[in-house]
C-alpha cells in the first residue's frame, strides 16, 4: 500500500472516531494528566509552542503558552479543537505534507516556534523522518522538539486494553524504541538533549498510582518499565556558518586569593572578540582588593577589567553579581585559585561557539591529577556527587564541582528568568546554573581540565558543612525536576 493511502486510511480512522475522542480522555484521565504536567515541566510559560497532531487541542491547552498553535490532518477534529478552544490556533494540515510557501494561507506559521510537540503522533505517521525535516522551517536555534511515545515493551498490554475496550480504537501503529526515535532525530538533523521514561501504572489506583510514578518510576532501571518514553531534542548547528563576532566577559570571584590576581590576567589568553574582566571580591582576609585595585588602576592591556565588593556571602552571590555586571556575549566563571588554568578557557569557548554544546561545564577527573590538586576523598565525593547530577539531570555530568562553566549570556538571562521554579537554594552558584541549565533543556557538554595544585592560599573550602549543604541540595533538587 502506498504512502498515500496509508495516510488517508489513518485520516479516516480518526475523522470516524473523533466524537468520541474526548470520551476516550475522560476514560484514561489518570494517564493524560500525567502527560499534561510532563510537558507543563518541560516547557517554560510564556514560550511559543507548536503541536503536531494535536488533536481536540487538550495537552495545548494545559501549558499556558504565550503562544499557542496545533495542527492536525483531521478536519472534524480541528473543527472540534476550534469549538473548544476558541482563544487557541489550530489549522487543518498533513505535517508529512507540510508547505510553507504561501504563509497568508496559515500566517501564525510564519513563526518560529520555541517547542515542536509531538505527542503520541509518530505511531500514526506514514513517514516519520519526512514530518521531522518538515518542522526545521518552523525553528529558530533554540528550539526544542518534544516528542513522547509509547513504550514498544508495552505493546502486548495496549492491545490487550483497546481489545478489552480500555483503550481507544489505533490505527496501525509503528512501535519505535528509544534508540529508533535517537537515530530518526541524528539522520535528521537533530540531537537529543534530555531522554527520560515515566509512568509506570498509567491507572488510576488510590495512593499506590502516585507513589509508584512519581517516586519508584525514575528510580534507574525501573524506569525502563515506564510506559512514556519521551525526548527532548535540538537542532544540529551547521558549524560552517558559526559567527565569530562574539565577545566575551570572564568573572572571577576572589576571596583571600592576592597572590593569584596578577597571574589571572597575565596567563588569560585573548577571547573573541573583545575580553571583559570581571573581579568579585568577598571578604577577603588578606588584600585581594587591595591588589585587585592596584591592578585595575594600573593595567594597559587589551581587556576590560572591572572590580566589584559583594555586599553578600559565598560564591553564588559573587558569581550572580559578576554576572548582572557582564556586558559579553559569553559567560566564564574562572576561580582565582587558578586550579583551572586560565590558558584553558579557549577550549570552551571553541565548544560553545561551535554549537557543540550550549552549558560547557569543566571536568578535572579525566586527566590525571595528584593527591595535592585533589586529595582521595575529595576525588570520591567529587565522582559521588556526580553520578547523583547525572541521574537528576537526564545527562551525564562526570564533575559537577568543577568551578569553570561557560553559557551564552541570553540563556542566563533565561535561567534568571525563571529562577524562581527553584528559589535562591544555592550559595555556590555552579548548581543555580546547572539546574537552571537542566531545567531549560540546554545541551550540557563537558571540556576536560589538567587540574592543577595551588600556588598560593588555602582552599575556602569546609568539606564537611559544604558537603551537608550539597546533599541538602540534590534532595531539594529530586523534588523539583526528578520526582515530579
Amino acid at each position: 500500500m502506498s504512502n498515500r493511502l496509508v495516510t488517508e486510511r489513518t485520516q479516516k480512522h480518526f475523522d470516524a472516531i473523533a466524537l468520541k475522542l474526548d470520551w476516550w480522555a475522560e476514560r484514561n484521565r489518570y494517564y493524560y494528566q500525567d502527560l499534561d504536567r510532563l510537558h507543563q515541566f518541560l516547557i517554560p510559560t510564556r514560550s511559543k509552542v507548536l503541536e503536531i497532531g494535536c488533536g481536540t487541542g487538550n495537552l495545548l491547552s494545559k501549558i499556558g503558552a504565550e503562544l499557542s498553535v496545533g495542527i492536525d490532518f483531521s478536519s472534524v477534529v480541528i473543527d472540534l479543537a476550534k469549538t473548544k478552544y476558541p482563544d487557541l490556533h489550530f489549522y487543518c494540515l498533513d505535517a508529512e505534507d507540510l508547505n510553507l510557501e504561501s504563509p497568508h494561507e496559515f500566517p501564525l506559521l510564519a513563526t518560529k516556534f520555541d517547542y515542536i510537540i509531538l505527542s503520541e503522533v509518530l505511531g500514526d505517521l506514514t513517514n516519520i523522518q519526512q514530518v521531522l525535516l518538515n518542522i526545521q522551517q518552523l525553528c529558530h536555534p533554540h528550539t526544542r522538539i518534544v516528542i513522547n511515545f509509547h513504550n514498544f515493551l508495552w505493546e502486548p498490554i495496549l492491545n490487550l486494553a483497546e481489545r478489552i475496550g480500555q483503550r481507544r480504537p489505533q490505527p496501525p501503529q509503528s512501535w519505535l524504541s528509544m534508540n529508533d526515535v535517537i537515530n530518526l532525530l541524528n539522520v535528521t538533523g537533530y540531537q537529543s538533549v534530555k531522554i527520560g521514561r515515566r509512568c509506570i501504572l498509567p491507572k488510576y489506583i488510590p495512593i499506590v498510582s502516585n507513589f509508584v510514578n512519581r517516586y519508584l518510576s525514575p528510580l534507574p532501571i525501573i524506569n525502563h518499565l515506564g510506559l512514556t518514553n519521551y525526548i527532548v531534542a535540538r537542532q544540529q548547528i551547521d558549524r560552517a556558518n558559526v559567527s565569530t563576532n562574539y565577545t566575551v566577559s570572564v568573572v572571577i570571584p576572589a576571596r583571600n586569593e592576592a597572590g593569584n590576581i596578577a597571574a589571572a590576567i597575565e596567563r588569560l589568553p585573548r577571547l573573541g572578540k573583545h575580553t571583559e574582566v570581571i573581579f568579585v571580591e568577598g571578604h577577603s582576609q588578606d588584600d585581594t582588593w587591595d591588589k585587585i585595585q592596584t591592578l585595575v588602576d594600573t593595567y594597559t592591556g587589551n581587556f576590560t577589567i572591572q572590580a566589584f565588593q559583594q555586599s553578600g556571602k559565598g560564591k553564588g552571590d559573587a558569581v550572580r553579581l559578576g554576572f548582572e555586571k557582564a556586558t559579553g556575549d559569553i559567560l566564564i566563571i574562572l576561580d582565582a585559585d587558578l586550579t583551572v588554568q586560565p590558558e584553558e578557557l579557549v577550549n570552551f569557548v571553541n565548544a560553545i561557539v561551535s554549537g557543540r554544546g550550549e552549558f560547557i561545564n569543566g571536568s578535572r577527573l579525566v586527566y590525571p591529577y595528584s593527591q595535592a590538586a585533589m586529595p582521595w576523598l575529595n576525588t570520591l565525593a567529587n565522582k559521588f556527587f556526580a553520578l547523583i547530577f547525572s541521574f537528576l539531570l537526564g545527562q551525564n555530568i562526570k564533575d559537577t564541582l568543577c568551578g569553570t562553566k561557560v553559557l551564552w549570556r541570553e540563556d542566563y538571562l533565561r535561567i534568571v528568568a525563571n529562577r524562581s521554579y527553584f528559589g535562591d537554594f544555592d550559595p555556590f552558584g555552579d548548581f543555580d546554573l546547572l539546574f537552571g541549565a537542566a531545567k531549560l533543556n540546554l545541551q550540557i557538554v563537558e571540556v576536560p581540565v589538567r587540574y592543577q595544585p595551588r600556588t598560593y592560599g588555602e582552599s575556602n573550602i569546609a568539606h564537611v558543612r559544604e558537603g551537608l549543604v550539597l546533599i541538602k541540595m540534590c534532595l531539594y533538587a529530586a523534588r523539583k525536576i526528578k520526582f515530579v
